[in-house]
């Protein structure tokens, strides 16, 4: 696997409040499809495991099920999910030293076969695949403002279409 840079120029969405920033992650999770990878970068604090939550349980939702408790998997650095038929992987990276350190958590596989959500996602240097989509979350101006950075990789580009222009400012 290796990670060329993404094919469309990156976008910048304003979410004002945690909600936007849920409704965010349901759009996506709408449109994921086994063997997508999805890159939660930001810093401490900044709202992947929100996004994260907000995805799999969108995904359960869909699949007909229950909400789905997600804990941060910041010690266990992956926990999967199995929802419809498919698994989401939710794997957090903050704690691995060095790219191969996440092949020993079965990533290739989970790339493979299932959906990934990776927060931390520049920890997997060449191993993040090329075709993926790097959503990243700044600190907005007040606590729970973010902005989303969407960079799409080639998979992502038809899919997302105008799905986005609700979000815009």
């Amino acid at each position: 696997m290796s990670a060329p840079p993404p094919t469309c120029a990156p976008v910048r969405l304003p979410l004002p409040d945690l909600d936007a920033t849920r409704a965010l992650a349901h759009v996506f999770a709408g449109m994921a499809r086994p063997g997508d990878a999805i890159g939660l970068a930001g810093v401490l604090g900044a709202g992947k495991t929100t996004f994260a939550r907000a995805f799999v349980n969108a995904r359960a939702e869909s699949a007909g099920a229950g909400p789905v408790e997600v804990p941060s998997p910041t010690f266990t650095l992956v926990q999967p999910y199995d929802i419809g038929g498919t698994t989401v992987h939710h794997f957090d990276l903050y704690r691995v030293d060095a790219p191969e350190d996440a092949l020993e958590l079965g990533i290739e596989d989970a790339f493979a076969t299932g959906i990934s959500l990776v927060e931390w996602p520049d920890r997997l240097g060449p191993l993040m695949p090329g075709d993926a989509l790097i959503v990243t979350l700044i600190q907005g101006a007040r606590e729970n403002a973010r902005e989303a950075e969407i960079e799409a990789g080639p998979h992502w580009l038809d899919r997302i279409g105008g799905s986005l222009d609700r979000f815009r400012a």
